[in-house]
């Protein structure tokens, strides 16, 4: 991990996103720092996607406020956000289904400002994660879960971003392949790039995290380095609603 004293490239303080009535995100602060791994923790419901929404620029904060190395990014739409370094892989299931994996992967390259990068990108994905390649002429629908997620990641960093958010990757996903999915998630951290990962699974999260948030009802209230975390009692109670003395013991 990258020295913790150095400035956030990402920090979120406070935020609240509402839709109408509906509190999607009440009170939410995290920061990640160049080269980190984080983990946003949370049971399904509790807010992470919206969070990440906000971040990129899908979702108006109402309150709060998300900055992108100390300059305010909240509010601006996601294409500018996107070109400022930052992508998002969402769930598998959010692509454009009726176009082959190849035409997804390079959409996830409009935001290049140096559109001669897209070909280096694609090969470098397509090495990265061998399997589009394979499936390159193929419609993104018809990919299995797995493969999805693959895509998903993989036309998020044709956009070349200096800072990756994961919605939730192991979410519907056969063992196997979450185990998969985390190796190449750690090869993208070997390689210096800046992870932020939405994820229930609290395990799999702080196997390859720095550190982590926990958020409940669309609040903070955890936060801390990943070994603090993962034998914490109160994650246990906060995160999966198990009371400390039902925990069992090793």
């Amino acid at each position: 991990m990258s020295g913790t004293e150095a400035a956030p490239l990402l920090s979120v303080r406070n935020l609240e996103v509402r839709y109408g009535d509906l509190v999607g995100v009440a009170d939410v602060s995290l920061e990640v720092r160049k080269g980190e791994v984080v983990a946003l923790l949370g049971s399904n419901g509790a807010g992470k996607t919206t969070v990440l929404n906000a971040i990129i620029g899908l979702v108006r904060p109402t309150a709060g406020q998300v900055l992108w190395e100390g300059a305010p990014i909240g509010g601006l739409p996601a294409f500018s956000v996107v070109g400022r370094g930052l992508a998002l892989a969402p769930e598998g299931w959010r692509l454009f289904v009726n176009q082959t994996v190849e035409q997804n992967l390079r959409l996830g390259a409009t935001p290049l400002r140096d559109r001669h990068r897209e070909a280096a990108l694609l090969e470098h994905v397509f090495a990265f994660l061998p399997k589009l390649k394979e499936r390159r002429r193929q419609a993104a629908g018809t990919l299995s879960g797995g493969e999805r997620q693959m895509l998903a990641v993989g036309r998020a960093l044709m956009s070349a971003p200096r800072l990756l958010l994961l919605d939730e990757p192991s979410l519907g996903l056969a063992p196997a392949i979450v185990e998969m999915m985390y190796e190449k998630l750690q090869l993208l951290r070997d390689e210096g790039l800046t992870l932020l990962i939405a994820e229930q699974s609290v395990e799999l999260a702080l196997e390859i995290a720095d550190r982590g948030y926990v958020i409940q009802t669309g609040r903070s209230v955890l936060s801390g380095t990943a070994d603090a975390l993962a034998s914490s009692p109160d994650v246990q109670r906060a995160y999966l609603g198990i009371d400390g003395d039902e925990m069992p013991t090793s």
